[in-house]
């Protein structure tokens, strides 16, 4: 491999490219994984209501990833064999529910139910990109959400990308990431 990247140097040089330079460059930029790499497109939200489970992705266990442990687990081991920096790309459908902080629907999100992400990525260095969640969901009428000609159906996934710039705005607060 290393006679293949000496020959693609040589040639990118002959072009007055640095190889090393822009290597050095990309070193320092992280790149983003989708968190529902690890769990075939399901969420922890909407449980029968799955985008395709089209993807076929498994972790260290029979099939894909259930909770957030299994997920953040994964993620842990893929970002562990990829160089330089990470940040995981974190859809509105992974807010984690607890006894404390019980199930609310989407357009009722907030911040706490999305902490233990940010712990988490705190502890192992990684940014986390947040986005909202229009898709897998009962609200989504006639393949629709914030364009649906349905009043209801578009005023509550206005509330949920509402609630996601808030939630945004402060995980890069509390990531200092802004």
């Amino acid at each position: 491999m290393s006679t293949a990247y000496e020959l693609a140097r040589e040639a990118y040089a002959a072009e007055g490219i640095d190889t090393e330079a822009v290597l050095a460059k990309l070193a320092g930029k992280a790149i983003s994984v989708n968190c529902w790499q690890g769990d075939d497109v399901m969420g922890f939200d909407q449980k029968d209501n799955a985008a395709s489970g089209g993807i076929m992705t498994t972790g260290n266990y029979p099939g894909r990833a259930r909770t957030f442990e299994e997920l953040t687990a994964d993620f842990e081991k893929a970002c562990s064999l990829i160089p330089g920096k990470k940040r995981i790309n974190l859809h509105a459908s992974y807010a984690i529910f607890t006894d404390e902080n019980p199930w609310v629907d989407r357009d009722q999100i907030e911040y706490k139910h999305f902490e233990p992400w940010v712990a988490w990525a705190k502890e192992h260095g990684f940014g986390i990109d947040f986005n909202p969640t229009l898709f897998s969901h009962p609200m989504v009428k006639e393949g629709l959400t914030v364009s649906s000609p349905d009043k209801d159906v578009r005023d509550f996934w206005i509330r949920h990308c509402i609630a996601c710039r808030k939630i945004a705005e402060r995980i890069g607060e509390e990531l200092d990431d802004m």
